[in-house]
């Protein structure tokens, strides 16, 4: 049963769903089809799948000629239909893992997944997990769902998770550049899948466990969330003491070793730093040991928007203040609010009774919580009006020196003003 499967999987006769078709599943499912896989993406969502058909963009990290050429080939299609799932030889699941209250994962979108494979689950597929999650989820969760059909992974089935490592508007390191970590419930499990990924990554690298993998991607972002943490710390203590934190930064990454620079700024967002070493410390938790750097730096980076906004307030009275907030995404030119500080910058500032707006390229119109604005033009005449211009994404698109030319007062979150001598700046 494995000899023919990888079979297929090395002439490219294989056929492979992908369950989920967002900022991972999208890009993975054009990789493989680009390859030379026929490739059936899966999502209940009408809309994600009308937009493949259509060649409609709505991902950034993917180029829509692409999918223009490989949906009129055959080689893409998408559907809402999960029966196609029987047909599949490959099987990968990329669907979302958020946060319920008091830090607990939320696994409901993998185990709705599960349940759908499960039906038509049948001898000699290979299934790959690639959604974020706490470790163990793919033994004890996964594996007794999918073994109760009384299908045995390593002899019917192959099982094996392999965290997405996609960072959305990377253009230096695209989906194909970037290492692939894999953890097979058993050995062939996780050869079947270096026969599949070696096809469009450069270097995949087998961990000894679906376990071990998983903890991979969670090391990863936890250091990430600890470091910023620390800088972002280091800044408040820096605004103290009458120091640059930025010149400190600056100085302090010329040591050839020993360290590497993170920066401060108004909070984290995103899908997977704020989220993902939160399900570390929450498995953690269950076996009896508690992580107090995850949950400081956690606290501490969730606690930024609300500093932004004492720092405003130190600058100025905030009720009747005319606050323009520049950039609303999580990230420089990615066109995603998942969990972005600026729209708890937002709702901290009206909740002072500032008269606050904002200017985004790339966010038209932007409604959360109960609020529903419009950008605005970001003109000379809709700067000098406002009172404070508050730095908050720092957009490629962005005209930062028409910015500095009409604006009366910036406070700059991302030091992009660095080396700007103005008495209109503020940095964080």
């Amino acid at each position: 049963m494995r000899m023919q499967l990888e079979q297929r999987i090395k002439d490219k006769s294989a056929l492979v769903c992908v369950i989920g078709l967002g900022y991972v599943g999208l890009p993975l499912a054009v990789e493989l089809a680009k390859s030379g896989y026929a490739v059936t993406g899966i999502d209940t969502d009408k809309d994600r799948v009308n937009n493949v058909k259509n060649a409609i963009p709505y991902i950034l990290d993917v180029d829509i000629e692409d999918i223009k050429r490989l949906v009129k080939s055959g080689a893409l299609s998408a559907t809402i239909d999960f029966r196609k799932l029987a047909h599949a030889d490959v099987i990968i699941i990329c669907v979302p893992t958020p946060l319920k209250r008091k830090m607990q994962p939320n696994i409901s979108y993998i185990k709705q997944a599960v349940m759908k494979i499960k039906q038509h689950l049948r001898k000699g597929q290979l299934v790959i997990l690639e959604s974020t999650t706490y470790p163990g989820t793919t033994d004890e969760v996964i594996l007794p769902l999918l073994e109760s059909t009384g299908l045995k992974c390593g002899k019917d089935f192959f099982l094996v998770f392999s965290p997405e490592r996609i960072d959305p508007g990377n253009e230096k390191f695209p989906l194909n550049k970037i290492p692939k970590v894999a953890g097979g419930v058993t050995p062939e499990s996780a050869q079947l899948f270096k026969a599949l990924y070696e096809h469009i990554i450069e270097r995949v690298v087998v961990v000894s466990s679906p376990r071990a993998a998983e903890t991979v991607k969670l090391l990863e972002n936890t250091f990430r969330l600890i470091n910023i943490g620390l800088v972002n710390e280091l800044s408040m203590m820096c605004h103290k003491m009458g120091l640059d934190v930025w010149e400190i930064i600056d100085a302090a990454k010329t040591k050839p070793f020993g360290f590497m620079p993170f920066y401060p700024g108004p909070g984290v967002g995103g899908h997977c730093i704020p989220k993902d070493p939160l399900y570390l410390y929450w498995k953690a938790k269950l076996h009896g040991f508690k992580s107090r750097f995850i949950k400081l730096a956690s606290d501490l980076n969730s606690a930024m928007p609300e500093y932004v906004v004492s720092r405003l307030r130190e600058l100025k009275p905030l009720p009747g203040a005319k606050i323009l907030v520049l950039g609303v995404t999580y990230k420089k030119d990615v066109k995603d609010l998942r969990k972005s500080p600026a729209l708890e910058v937002i709702d901290l500032l009206k909740k002072h009774n500032a008269e606050v707006s904002y200017a985004d390229p790339l966010i038209p119109y932007l409604k959360f919580e109960h609020y529903n604005l419009k950008a605005v033009d970001l003109n000379g005449e809709n700067l000098a009006r406002m009172d404070f211009v508050l730095l908050v994404t720092d957009h490629s698109q962005f005209d930062y020196e028409l910015i500095l030319k009409h604006s009366n007062k910036i406070f700059d979150t991302r030091n992009i003003y660095k080396g700007v001598k103005s008495d209109k700046i503020t940095r964080l």
